[in-house]
């Protein structure tokens, strides 16, 4: 992990290894390593940041605590807990960038070239809570895409003044080819080898790739 060039941190179910993804994610934060955070990395990302930045220590999971005193990533209203089989928010749905400044200048959206919306699919049922959504963006932790449908699902978030710690609820791993990577995972890669900010410039950054970067 230290000598990790960025770190991703994928999705999953259970509790199994999740404090330790969540001390990936500290690492990374703190330490100025491009991550890429995707479904259960971004709540573990948002776990971290509750807990070390926002002041909340028990901060945690419904999934992984279910009585916590502060619940920062709840369960979906509308899912059913005890109907078994499609139970999950699955399939594409589109990603609504806000408008903000920060959202409009976010390295995630000009990776995905200026787009409003994107539509990307899923598989989830568990979200950031809403409620704490003010409490993170002061901070510094925005959520600059949320669903197009009710605005109140966070979709992706990035961190300010960071080079690029982006974590994203649906995934993309499922849109991405080998010719057409999928943009966080485009921004994770330049960003580790150095190259993301001259990307966004316009540069031309193809001949320059280091192939020994560790991840």
């Amino acid at each position: 992990m230290c000598a990790a060039n960025g770190i991703l941190v994928p999705g999953g179910f259970g509790e199994r290894g999740v404090e330790g993804k969540v001390l990936a994610a500290k690492w990374a934060r703190e330490h100025n390593i491009p991550y890429l955070g995707i479904c259960l990395g971004l709540q573990v990302a948002v776990i971290e940041f509750a807990r070390n930045v926002c002041g909340m220590p028990s901060a945690h999971s419904t999934e992984f605590r279910e009585n916590c005193d502060e619940p920062v990533v709840i369960f979906m209203p509308e899912i059913d807990r005890t109907t078994m089989g499609g139970t999950m928010r699955l399939g594409s749905r589109p990603t609504k960038f806000q408008d903000s400044e920060f959202a409009r200048q976010s390295k995630i959206k000009q990776l995905y070239a200026g787009a409003d919306e994107v539509h990307e699919r899923h598989r989830h049922r568990y979200e950031v809570n809403p409620e704490k959504v003010t409490a993170f963006e002061a901070k510094g932790l925005h959520f600059v895409g949320r669903d197009a449908e009710t605005g109140e699902r966070m979709e992706i978030l990035e961190l300010a003044n960071h080079p690029y710690y982006v974590a994203a609820q649906y995934h993309p791993e499922y849109l991405t080819r080998p010719l057409s990577p999928s943009p966080p995972f485009l921004g994770l890669l330049l960003a580790a080898s150095g190259q993301l900010d001259a990307y966004l410039a316009g540069q031309d950054v193809t001949h320059e790739v280091d192939t020994k970067l560790k991840m």
